[in-house]
């Protein structure tokens, strides 16, 4: 396992003092943050190659298209 400094103003440093407890101390409510913002950065991939995917087979998202997403999944 490695240590990493990071620097936090004060600002973060409530935040992290806010979600300490909740996830077992400073170090895991880090790692947690970390692991969302991976699978965040996943989700943006996955969404990202299933548009290009889309518009390469169906042809450009028309508003209409977007539309019935919306009203389908609640967006």
């Amino acid at each position: 396992m490695s240590t990493t400094t990071v620097r936090l103003d004060d600002e973060d440093e409530a935040l992290l003092d806010m979600l300490a407890p909740e996830y077992g101390g400073r170090s895991s409510a880090i790692r947690q943050a970390l692991r969302n913002l991976a699978a965040d950065r996943r989700r943006q991939d996955a969404l990202r190659t299933f548009l290009t995917d889309w518009d390469t087979h169906e042809g450009p998202i028309d508003d209409a298209d977007i539309a019935a997403m919306a009203d389908r999944y609640g967006l």
